[in-house]
Formats: structure tokens, sequence, C-alpha cells
């Protein structure tokens, strides 16, 4: 016992008299792990605010397909599903996707009855929309940064509808940095919405709320008395289908993470093989010399074992620790552009994020066998070799 403690404290005195040496191998384990950390990170932030906002919505999402792809629903069903046993509630919606300013920002309109106004939303400015000859819109707080937007603005046409044109008046602002979703969401009343889509007399879903047991048994009488027109076919999507919808494409996101760090871990454990072994005599050297004072082989292996448990431990601790930095103390600054499509260099809303346990702990695992692989081989190599020839080179 007492000679394997010796052998652990020469280890870590090994990374200790090669400063530049452990300084490249842990820079390269940082560089490798660092994204991935993030990107899990942000993708488990994701999921989960995707679970908080499927858990607050609806029961039942009904809309309509023809041929086989997304169609919006007649409002003339409104009334039907809402006599349904077990209807608590129904909320029409039209949502879409617009372009506004110079630089042609990509926003979210949402259109829905004032009584229905999101309750996660903090109206900070301005009051609600209440009809009238102009557009009246409720705008987040990062969209009316960026487009330079106040209450009491004016929004010249930006659609083309055959009926005629509007000029659209910003109403109010409500805080939107806070969640990702809400980022560039425009929300305003179900009829200014239909006439900015052109969709009068249509909803793109009918958000349902049914009693506790009850969504089962709704979603049958829907799909059984529902009165649709000619080739339109009903589409409904229950709250634990697009839970797990979501949960599939996050899942997807996260393999793609996963793949694109694989080649990163490669090239890392590339580079930790050059400054490990490969044309450092120094080391061979040092190794050398430890053969010619009575180490044996299995001995030089569980000291270099050591030294590479010290590295990847420093090397993983530091990539976590600037990753959490990165997330919480930056916000994502760059970096979540990269992971988040549309998203600004500086965020305009708390980048989402968490740092799992199994992540992390992954984290030191990969550092583990990513240094090992780059050093095991080239310490074996001049184990092997006769102290007189090792010291030589």
């Amino acid at each position: 016992m007492r000679v394997v403690l010796e052998i652990a404290r020469t280890g870590w005195t090994a990374v200790l008299l090669h400063p530049l040496r452990s300084a490249v191998t842990a820079s390269a384990v940082v560089a490798a792990l660092v994204p991935y950390l993030v990107g899990m990170g942000i993708s488990q932030g994701l999921r989960d605010e995707a679970q908080i906002a499927v858990r607050s919505g609806g029961d039942l999402y009904v809309s309509g397909q023809r041929f086989g792809r997304p169609a919006p629903v007649p409002l003339s069903v409104f009334a039907e599903i809402r006599e349904l046993p077990g209807v608590i509630s129904v909320i029409p919606r039209i949502v879409g996707r617009v372009t506004l300013g110079a630089d042609r920002v990509g926003a979210v309109v949402v259109g829905t009855p004032l009584k229905d106004f999101p309750q996660a939303l903090e109206c900070i400015e301005g009051r609600l929309y209440s009809g009238g000859k102009r557009n009246e819109f409720v705008v987040g707080s990062d969209l009316a940064r960026r487009l330079h937007l106040g209450v009491g603005s004016l929004i010249p046409p930006f659609y083309h509808n055959p009926k005629g044109e509007r000029i659209s008046e910003v109403v109010g602002v409500f805080r939107s940095d806070v969640s990702f979703w809400q980022a560039r969401l425009i929300v305003t009343s179900l009829d200014t919405a239909a006439h900015v889509f052109d969709q009068q007399g249509l909803a793109t879903d009918l958000v349902v709320h049914c009693r506790p047991g009850y969504a089962e048994e709704v979603r049958r009488a829907i799909l059984q008395s529902m009165d649709l027109p000619d080739g339109l076919r009903p589409r409904i999507v229950q709250r634990e289908d697009l839970a797990v919808v979501l949960a599939q494409g996050l899942g997807q996101r996260e393999g793609v993470f996963t793949m694109l760090f694989a080649l990163a871990f490669v090239m890392t454990i590339l580079v930790i093989l050059v400054t490990s072994g490969f044309g450092l005599s120094e080391r061979r050297r040092e190794i050398g010399i430890l053969k010619a004072t009575g180490w044996q082989t299995d001995q030089i292996l569980f000291r270099s074992f050591v030294e590479c448990l010290v590295l990847s431990l420093a090397g993983a601790a530091a990539a976590v620790l600037l990753a959490w930095i990165w997330l919480k103390a930056l916000n994502g600054y760059w970096i979540a552009g990269i992971f988040l499509a549309g998203v600004e260099r500086t965020p305009g809303f708390q980048v989402p994020f968490r740092l799992m346990p199994t992540p992390v702990l992954l984290a030191f695992l990969v550092a583990f066998v990513v240094v090992l692989c780059g050093s095991v081989y080239s310490t074996w190599r001049a184990a092997v070799t006769p102290p007189r020839e090792a010291m030589r080179q």
C-alpha cells in the first residue's frame, strides 16, 4: 500500500514537473468538453421549458389536415366542441410567422380572444388589445428592442390582403426576457390575426381544456361528431403526445451534438498523443531514468495512470466551470446563437440551460478516457525500452 501511495504521489508530481505539457493537455480537454456541456445544457433547458409549456397548456389541440398536411379548422366547430360533456373551455387560436422591419426580423403572431390572453405573459407597458380600425399588437420586450418599438409605435402594412391592409399599432409590451419561446412573440386579437393572414372564419387550432379523466372521451367524441368541409380531416394532438414529440425533437438535437463533438474528442486524442510522448525526448529520458533506478513497467504505467487521472479531473472540472460561467454569468453570449436558430450574439432573454449530473459525469469519464488513450501507448512504448536507449534518445 505504501508503494502504491508513493507511485501515486510521483504521478501528481509529474504533472507539476511538466507544466507546459500539462497545460496543453488540460486545455485540449477543456476545448472539447466546453461546447459539449454547453450544447447539452441548453438542450436540457429547452426540454424543461417545453415540458412546463405543455403542462400549462390545453389537454387537446384540435386542428385539421388536408392531403396529410396541417390545415386550419372552421370556427363553426367551436360551439360544437364547447358543448361536449367534460369540456371546460375551448380557445381558438391563429398562429403564423411574419417578418418585420428593414432587417426582416422574424416574429410569430398569435391571435386569441382577449379573455384568453396568456396569463404567463406579464404586460409591463401600455395595455392589451381591444379592437379598432388599426391592428393592435402586444409585443415582447426583446422584439420591441430589436425593432425599436414602444407603446404607440406604428408599423406600416407588412402583409398583403385582398380586402385591404391596415397600419398596425403597438399598444402594449410584455416581458419576454424570461423565456426563449416568448422572445419574438406578438399577441393580438383573433379578428386581427385573421385579417393579417386573410383567414376569416378559420383558426389554426382549438385548444381544449377538459375535466380530469375526460380527455380521451372528448377526443373520441370530437372525431365522431366533428363536421368538417369535404377533404378536411380532424387532427387531434393530446398533451401526452405533444410532450413525446417535443422530447423526440430535442433528443435528436442532443444526438447531433454528441456526433459532432465525438469528432472533437478524436482530435483531442491526437493532440494529447503528440504532447504526451511522440517527439518528446525528455519524457522518454525521464522514464529511462525511472527504469534505471529500479522502477518496473507496471509501476511506470500506474504512475502514468495517476497523471492522466489528475489531468482529466483538472480539465473536466475547468470545463464544467467555464460552461456554467458562459451560460449563467455571460448568458450564452455568442454561443447561444449557434445552438438556437435566429438568436442574436447577445440574447435578449435568459438562455435556458441545465447542467444535469449525467452529462457532467460523462464529461469526467470522457476526459479520462481521452487523456489515457492519448498517453498510454507512448508511456508503454518508452517503458519497455531498455533504460540506456531511452536515456540516449
